[in-house]
């Protein structure tokens, strides 16, 4: 089957996060935390046609997902979608002509397929998504300190996984944050560990899974190769490089690799 989708990761860690997911009829924006110029030169550089996007998705209100939000919203006249709780968490999104959803939500935007999904983060009403089209699917889950059951049902056999692999446990135990950040960080509402992700890839990744992408790392308690490293080895992918930036299994059949805050990246 010829993919029908594309996503391009222009933006992904705790300093601006922004994904495109692109259809053959057009293309939907996930969360805009970066600014408008910016977003504007990495789609240039990743080949995304910005003016083909009809929408964008709001995962949640934090602001490294929405800071860029306002002024890009001056230039667009698309749908704005989010979920009620995320639209009145802050003033300048209540300003917003947000379509209201549910987590639990199925819509079609752009000839794209549309299921939402709750995460488990602190704030007020979090969502991920599974993009389908035309037997085509995306996952799209960062920002969540475990998967929910209706996470890994979403999520189960996509073509292309884009997961949060944001810390490597050990990393985060013993580096420079403030204990109570750690806890945030590693509890039920925080964020996914790299171990964490490696453990849940045995029910999601399928045969139609090719490319798991690890998402939102932290800077400072990650690095690529460790969180690749720790995912590949759940799936039986060697590096094929020698950062162990990029791993693939021995039939070429998946890969893994992982996203940066400033590397903007296509899966085709």
């Amino acid at each position: 089957m010829s993919p029908k989708l594309h996503l391009h990761i222009l933006a992904s860690g705790s300093k601006g996060n922004a994904c495109v997911v692109e259809g053959p009829e057009g293309s939907i924006l996930v969360d805009c935390g970066i600014s408008r110029k910016r977003l504007l030169d990495r789609a240039r550089e990743t080949g995304c046609d910005m003016d083909a996007v009809d929408a964008v998705l709001l995962t949640h209100e934090h602001s490294d997902h929405t800071a860029g939000l306002t002024v890009f919203c001056n230039h667009f006249a698309g749908e704005l979608i989010t979920t009620a709780g995320t639209a009145a968490s802050r003033p300048y999104l209540s300003d917003l002509p947000f379509t209201l959803v549910s987590h639990d939500d199925e819509f079609a935007v752009a000839g794209i397929g549309v299921r939402c999904f709750p995460t488990s983060h602190d704030v007020a009403d979090p969502m991920g998504f599974r993009f389908s089209c035309d037997g085509d699917a995306i996952g799209y889950v960062t920002d969540t300190g475990h998967l929910t059951d209706p996470a890994l049902a979403a999520l189960d056999d996509v073509r292309v996984l884009a997961i949060e692999s944001n810390h490597d446990a050990h990393m985060l135990k013993v580096g420079p944050y403030p204990g109570y950040l750690k806890e945030r960080i590693s509890s039920g509402s925080g964020h996914l560990s790299n171990e964490q992700t490696a453990a849940a890839l045995a029910d999601l990744v399928g045969p139609d899974t090719e490319t798991i992408v690890g998402m939102h790392l932290s800077q400072e308690n990650n690095r690529p190769s460790l969180a690749v490293r720790t995912m590949s080895s759940a799936v039986g992918a060697e590096a094929v490089n020698t950062t162990f930036t990029e791993a693939r299994t021995p039939d070429g059949h998946l890969s893994v690799i992982a996203a940066g805050q400033d590397r903007p990246i296509t899966v085709w």
